[in-house]
């Protein structure tokens, strides 16, 4: 027993001394990479253009790589493979894993990145299927020190040597039962034999992943985006990965997963700020989402643009500089008509539309000062009379008027006119849902007709390279006239006078303007498409927003991850197939994870019994572990809702001492919880959500959809279900999310709580 101790000791101490020296190389790199973005940034704007193009592509590299470094400090190295020689008389290959590559000066591999090739065997080799792998080890850290490893040994040879032993997965249920913090942490060095295969997936194609609660989807979703951005790095870093989640507290839980893995320049979006410029809330009416995600609200839509395309009832007189001119119907139903045959979007039409009718008033104007005067007049001088004319202004822009989305489905939604008129098969019903108070805030079901409208409708004004406006544009070109002209001489001298011309000159000075790194730019940009997209709870999502994401990504390179059964939509669909062919047809093929890690079998159980009762089809995934505490319920009708609520947030917070407990419950109830709860533990314990050093979150089952907490406190299930009416996918999710304890509290009639929840198993 000493030996075997004497033995692990040498082997921990062997350990500290070599991820030391990966971190010792880690520590070097940062600093030759601050020494150079220094040096880069001194040499100022002397130069020449091509001087400043190289300047700036530099700095963006030492940026991108040190932030890239900077991110990776905890638990650097994680993994060891001790590996068959490949060739006999070849001594065994050591090859340790971690959250990046690293080498030597001299270019000797020191760290193997984790989506590398090489380092597949790490989560792959099995002791059926082992390949080269002997035997493969876990370092445990904290912070940088090496605090434990795990061997797990796959060639029985080295069983039988001195000092070798196998452990038994103590490196995964750590990690599932480590004390959870409000933010996802990744699982790099845990990924296990299913989930590798899906991370390292083909990019091409939509790849879905369904799981039940807690298999950990969300986590291979992430460490598949930081796998193709490794491995399609030329291609994915021009266009970008977007990674869509259900709200912005989702967002904040999974921020730092990417970073940690060695990725910093992926563009992550909930679905209410999918459209740039707008900070889309939660839709809290079920019937206007209902209606609002129907693919038929595209059509609805595309009846409102054409609908702002409007003709004269009668001839219409302006007045030209004194002149008085007729608009005629007939005149701007053959402008419309030929815009429209441009077949480009509204706003861009219009430039025809105008166009057509300010050349036919001019004639009109110039037949008639001719007549009068007797004398001929200069055209091009009437054109912009005629143009900057206020009565032809305001009939051009009241036949054909330039919109903004927000504009156009702002008026769709407040005016019943203009509702009706676009959408006359609505029923009174539908109409009713859909219409709201002029200052009502936009929401996540708005976002998609907003975007459908900006497809119609298209710039109000042309954008140049560099993000400027065409005007903008303009003034920069005439910027750089007058500064070319008042160097011509200096230039001469210096030789190098027409080198550099206006637009270049301008070009170059937009560009150093508005410099942005390609998720900056793809952020910004409505228009941008992405080499690929990452789909979080894509179960929630409508056929109208499937069509946003479908336009972000042409090639229709996904990861859709999420799990039918969970959905909270009350016409949730029952399949993937249903789901995802109007926009995928059978380009999709689907994966499926069979192990939960996260929630334990006994709380699974109840959770599955209920969602049964309701019919739902649900996956039933092998969980690791039983769990220590039996989930409970406590029904006590009439009681105090709030009181019972503390009782069961204290028993949870004995039972899971320094965990993080989560109080779910319906919008309703939530405020009046919330306050007894922070005056009871303080508020800067208590909050919204998991924040740093919040220790009790507060929260809706929307709220906590893909997040997890070390104890769950159910709060009135009964009222989850009716304000889903009758929907059971919101109890189901927030029945799920415990990883070590579950309490439901009711103060309803036992007959009242929804199927199967009486009736806990043991």
């Amino acid at each position: 027993m000493t030996d075997a101790v004497s033995v692990r000791q040498s082997e921990l101490e062997l350990e500290r001394a070599r991820v030391a020296e990966r971190y010792a190389r880690l520590d070097a790199l940062r600093e030759e990479k601050e020494r150079q973005l220094a040096a880069v940034r001194r040499t100022g704007l002397e130069g020449s253009l091509q001087n400043h193009s190289e300047r700036d592509a530099f700095a963006s590299l030492y940026e991108d790589r040190l932030a890239q470094l900077l991110a990776v400090d905890d638990r650097l190295v994680f993994g060891r493979l001790d590996l068959d020689p490949e060739r006999a008389g070849d001594p065994d290959e050591e090859r340790y894993i971690g959250r990046i590559g690293l080498t030597t000066e001299e270019h000797e591999r020191l760290l193997v990145d984790w989506r590398a090739a090489e380092a597949g065997a790490f989560y792959q080799a099995t002791a059926a299927h082992r390949g080269r792998v002997r035997r493969r080890r876990h370092l445990m850290l904290r912070g940088r020190e090496v605090r434990d490893l795990e061997d797990d040994v796959l060639d029985p040879d080295l069983l039988g040597q001195e000092g070798v032993r196998a452990d038994a997965q103590g490196a995964l249920l750590a990690a599932v039962t480590a004390r959870r913090t409000g933010r996802m942490g990744d699982i790099v060095a845990t990924i296990q034999a299913e989930q590798d295969e899906v991370i390292r997936a083909p990019l091409a194609g939509a790849v879905v992943v369904q799981g039940g609660p807690g298999t950990g989807k969300t986590a291979v979703a992430l460490h598949r985006a930081a796998y193709l951005l490794y491995t399609h790095r030329e291609r994915l870093a021009r266009s970008g990965v977007l990674i869509v989640g259900p709200s912005t507290a989702f967002m904040r839980y999974i921020e730092r997963v990417l970073p940690s893995l060695g990725e910093t320049g992926v563009i992550m979006a909930s679905l209410g700020t999918l459209m740039p410029g707008v900070q889309a809330g939660p839709e809290r009416d079920l019937d206007a989402a209902a209606v609002k995600g129907r693919l038929e609200m595209a059509q609805v839509i595309a009846h409102a643009v054409a609908q702002r395309q409007r003709l004269l009832a009668q001839p219409r007189r302006l007045m030209i500089e004194g002149t008085a001119v007729k608009l005629k119907p007939a005149a701007v139903r053959r402008a419309r008509d030929r815009a429209r045959a441009t077949g480009k979007p509204h706003n861009e039409a219009r430039v025809t539309f105008v166009k057509i009718l300010v050349r036919e008033l001019a004639e009109k104007l110039s037949k008639k000062l001719e007549k009068s005067s007797g004398a001929p007049v200069q055209r091009d001088l009437l054109l912009e009379d005629v143009r900057t004319s206020r009565d032809v202004r305001v009939a051009l822009n009241l036949c054909w008027m330039p919109l903004t989305p927000q504009k156009l489905v702002g008026d769709l939604l407040t005016r019943e006119h203009l509702l009706r008129a676009a959408a006359p098969w609505l029923s009174d019903g539908e109409v009713g849902a859909l219409l709201r108070p002029a200052d009502a805030p936009w929401t996540e079901a708005d976002v998609p007709l907003l975007d459908e409208a900006a497809e119609l409708l298209g710039r109000l004004e042309a954008p140049v390279k560099g993000g400027e406006s065409a005007a903008q544009h303009e003034r920069n070109l005439e910027n750089a006239r007058a500064s070319l002209e008042n160097m011509h001489q200096t230039l001469a001298d210096m030789g190098v006078d027409g080198v550099v011309d206006a637009e270049q000159l301008a070009a170059a000075n937009e560009a150093r303007a508005v410099r942005r790194t390609t998720a900056e730019t793809a952020a910004h940009d409505r228009t941008w498409t992405y080499g690929h997209v990452v789909v979080d709870e894509a179960q929630e999502l409508s056929p109208m927003q499937w069509r946003l994401l479908a336009r972000r990504c042409p090639m229709k390179s996904f990861t859709i991850v999420g799990d039918i059964a969970q959905s909270s939509r009350r016409d949730a669909a029952g399949s993937w197939a249903s789901v995802l062919e109007p926009e995928f047809g059978d380009r999709w093929r689907l994966e499926e994870l069979t192990v939960n890690y996260r929630s334990p079998a006994r709380v699974m159980r109840w959770a599955s019994q209920v969602a049964q009762a309701a019919g739902l089809e649900v996956s039933r995934p092998r969980a690791v572990r039983e769990g220590e505490h039996a989930p409970r319920l406590t029904v006590r009708p009439g009681a105090d809702l709030v009181a019972l609520t503390l009782d069961a947030v204290a028993g949870e917070r004995d039972r899971v001492p320094e965990g993080l407990v989560a109080v779910i419950t319906a919008a309703a109830h939530a405020p009046e919880l919330l306050a007894a709860l922070r005056e009871r533990w303080g508020r800067a314990r208590v909050d919204t959500a998991p924040l740093p050093g919040v220790e009790i979150v507060v929260a809706t089952p929307w709220e906590t959809k893909g997040l997890e907490f070390d104890a769950v406190v159910l709060a009135a299930p009964e009222r989850l279900v009716d304000d889903a009416r009758g929907v059971v996918g919101d109890l189901y999710v927030a029945m799920t999310r415990a990883t070590q304890s579950l309490s439901v509290v009711s103060t309803a009639a036992v007959a009242a709580l929804p199927a199967g929840l009486a009736d806990p198993p043991a």
